[in-house]
């Protein structure tokens, strides 16, 4: 069976990390078994700069070629792919978990099934000693700067596609998916018995269909359920309300859902009913506005982005204001990575940080 997988070359994307929980989990791993950190950082540019050929993914194996300044190179990573005793431990949990088993069966890989090889002593992220690169440049760290390129574009394909990960453990999605739905099978027999497989259709058509029971009387008639209305809260209000309730708990759910101040929820509450935005910023002052944008923008997450700007940057995010204003950027900007993975463009309003801009994948395109 041919299990390798090819994926085109990825276009220029300077500043670009991977967005999924899939995808930082494979980097910082990735970066936690690494010596050096200068290469890395030359690999991250390198994976944005365009430079990478199309990737190939196969059992234990992430190859591509790489135009470098100084000529083309080859560079192929290897990944320890894991033991048949390995795959059945690992195939054995996911079969006693009835989430992890759906969730594998609808073509989506659970961030939990981490954990649950764990348990059993099967690491599905790199560990050390796992990661090994091959390249026909001079770099003496392992990874080079290109094998590290390499790596962190494999952690963008994660984004789209987890099941890279279990092909560089070893197994193919089809044959994955095969696996585990005869273990779902088997777990459905009764113990110690055998299971029909089928009946001949000649058979099924010539006997003779048990006698209907008789049909059941019919229901009384139901009643008109009737409600009063609440003493002093309209019917409509109420249905807004819970409406709302509705949305906030969806957000918190997502990956970008983060706990809301008063003050927070209130600009929350104006971005998604403008009717009552007038009488929100009567009442939470100055500096709701430029929430109200934010959460338009980017919902929690531009939001907290928002909360951010006046603070101290994270090293990444000094960096990045740094390289803009390198490149000639506005002087009062400021650039904050959100929960969501996100850069968050602001520029200064009056003393007050305003949102310059919906977020983008890098800081660039952000600005």
């Amino acid at each position: 069976m041919n299990t390798a997988r090819g994926f085109a070359a990825f276009p220029p994307r300077p500043g670009r990390r991977g967005r999924s929980w899939w995808a930082r989990a494979f980097v910082a791993a990735m970066e936690d078994t690494a010596l050096d950190a200068g290469l890395l950082r030359r690999g991250r540019r390198f994976a944005g700069s365009g430079r990478v050929g199309p990737i190939t993914i196969s059992p234990g194996r992430i190859s591509a070629v790489v135009e470098d300044p100084d000529g083309i190179v080859e560079v192929t990573v290897h990944l320890t792919q894991l033991s048949d005793a390995d795959w059945d431990r690992l195939l054995d949990q996911v079969g006693a978990e009835a989430g992890h088993l759906a969730a594998l069966l609808d073509g989506e890989v659970p961030r939990a099934l981490v954990h649950s090889a764990d348990a059993v002593g099967v690491p599905l992220l790199p560990t050390i000693g796992d990661l090994e690169s091959d390249c026909d440049c001079p770099d003496i760290g392992d990874p080079c700067q290109h094998a590290a390129a390499l790596c962190y574009q494999t952690a963008w394909l994660l984004d789209d596609d987890p099941f890279v990960l279990l092909l560089l453990r070893g197994r193919a999605t089809d044959e994955l998916l095969e696996a585990l739905g005869t273990r779902r099978t088997r777990a459905a027999e009764p113990a110690g018995s055998a299971v029909e497989r089928g009946v001949p259709a000649t058979e099924a058509y010539a006997a003779v269909p048990a006698p209907l029971p008789p049909a059941p009387p019919d229901p009384p008639r139901a009643q008109a359920l009737v409600v009063p209305e609440a003493p002093g809260l309209p019917l409509d209000a109420l249905a807004l309300l819970a409406a709302d309730v509705a949305v906030r708990a969806r957000e918190l759910l997502t990956t970008s859902g983060v706990p809301l101040t008063e003050w927070a929820d209130a600009a929350r509450w104006a971005a998604l009913h403008p009717g009552t935005a007038q009488r929100v910023a009567a009442s939470a002052g100055p500096g709701i506005a430029a929430a109200v944008r934010a959460w338009e923008l980017g919902g929690s997450a531009g939001q907290d982005a928002l909360e951010r700007a006046g603070n101290d940057p994270a090293p990444e995010e000094a960096a990045a204001e740094a390289e803009l204003l390198a490149a000639g950027a506005e002087s009062e900007i400021r650039i904050r990575r959100g929960v969501d993975g996100r850069w968050y463009p602001f520029h200064r309003v009056d003393g007050r940080w305003w949102p310059s801009g919906p977020p983008g994948q890098d800081p660039v395109t952000a600005l």
